[in-house]
């Protein structure tokens, strides 16, 4: 089936919200073996909204539509749906009881305009929505299926998981199973030079590259009969990467860095602490993302200031005025001042130029040292960034720190 993913509702072109639902439906229906050939969004303007169906219907067979079905004047989803169609717009008694039911249970006064939403094309197949007041519906007519969802993720999504997914999986001859590969220290290009007896003339199963931020991914898909022989492909086209480049690959289960250094120090039972100036916090923000991360972080510390790396860490005055908050020699001192002050197993400590402010001739902003104590031993390493900015030098700055970290432990 060839699907388009069309989502309603001028404040998506306006930019007022972020569009995830084309995101999450295509990653749903890519399990599925579905190709998605086309994201589109239009405007609550009906005859622009039912021009798009019928450019959609012209290369697709399937259309799945979020928005549009609520309330108000400007949901006009299911109303086009059903000119386009040939359908009528029909109330559907037990969604209306469904209705006035929730609205008598929440003790509030139930606008006419709400029992829009009971009304659905006539050969409709009902999807509840147990999140929201607004069904969704599946139609199929002519050879063409259309499923109409509710826009918010809160409600659309439980709908795709509960009742779209299965009746789309009861209908393929086909899955598609498929695995990311992260890896690290290589680019894109180098990445897929390194593959390429693999890439070259492939049929099943399939890779592909993905440039990330400071990092690729690796893509390895199989489309087959059962989920069972799809997975058996992607698991034996694994070992042939794995083997290809060793040592540029942290997780073959699309994990990310943090999460992977996590169960690493988990498994072991260490412990770990961190220091961050230029940084400023993102590296413990990512650790305590994870839940669990108390078995295994004990503290962390903002020493933003010279006066906080000294007093907090004992980086010395003399250090700090001969090279510089940011370099090897504090990065050093900041890590070991920590290992002294937690008693953590595992102390990362960074210090750099994040920008667009500061830097010098030899450490031009984007330049920042992370240091690592494990076992007795402490080093510093100094890393740059390309076309810095804030943000991109801060996110290098902490997918270094987790490096370090799991190329010191693995």
């Amino acid at each position: 089936m060839r699907c388009t993913v069309l989502t309603v509702g001028t404040e998506i072109l306006f930019g007022s919200i972020v569009n995830t639902n084309s995101v999450y439906i295509s990653q749903q229906l890519q399990e599925l073996g579905i190709d998605v050939m086309y994201h589109m969004s239009v405007g609550d303007n009906p005859a622009r909204l039912k021009e798009m169906l019928a450019h959609i219907y012209t290369d697709c067979d399937m259309i799945i539509t979020t928005g549009g079905l609520g309330p108000t004047q400007d949901d006009l989803t299911k109303e086009m749906i059903c000119e386009y169609f040939g359908e009528r717009n029909v109330p559907f008694p037990e969604e209306m009881a469904k209705l006035e039911a929730l609205f008598a249970k929440s003790e509030r006064k139930m606008t006419e305009n709400n029992r829009k939403q009971a009304f659905l094309p006539e050969h409709a197949v009902v999807l509840p929505n147990a999140n929201g007041t607004a069904p969704g519906f599946w139609l199929e007519k002519d050879g063409k299926l259309i499923i109409s969802l509710p826009g918010p993720p809160s409600e659309m999504k439980p709908m795709f998981d509960n009742e779209v997914k299965p009746r789309l999986l009861a209908r393929q001859d086909s899955v598609l199973w498929s695995r990311n590969i992260m890896t690290y220290d290589i680019g894109e290009s180098a990445l897929e030079t390194e593959l390429l007896e693999f890439i070259d003339g492939q049929t099943d199963p399939t890779l592909a590259t993905y440039a990330g931020t400071f990092q690729c991914k690796l893509r390895i898909s199989s489309k087959r009969k059962t989920l069972e022989e799809a997975r058996a492909a992607v698991d034996a086209m694994t070992e042939k990467v794995v083997k290809k480049i060793p040592d540029n690959i942290y997780s073959v289960e699309g994990e990310d860095i943090a999460q992977v250094v996590f169960k690493m120090l988990k498994e072991r039972g260490l412990k770990l602490s961190s220091c961050e100036s230029c940084t400023g916090g993102m590296f413990a923000a990512a650790v305590t993302d994870i839940s669990g991360a108390s078995e295994v972080f004990d503290r962390s510390l903002v020493t933003y200031s010279e006066k906080a790396k000294m007093e907090e860490l004992g980086v010395s005055p003399a250090t700090l005025e001969r090279y510089s908050a940011v370099s090897s020699q504090t990065a050093l001192e900041m890590a070991e001042g920590l290992r002294r002050a937690s008693g953590s197993d595992v102390c990362v400590s960074v210090t750099g130029y994040a920008g667009p402010l500061g830097g010098t001739e030899e450490d031009p902003v984007g330049t920042f040292y992370v240091g690592l104590w494990y076992d007795g031993k402490c080093a510093a390493k100094r890393f740059t960034t390309r076309r810095p900015t804030r943000e991109r030098v801060r996110k290098n700055a902490v997918l270094q720190m987790f490096l370090q970290i799991y190329k010191t432990l693995k």
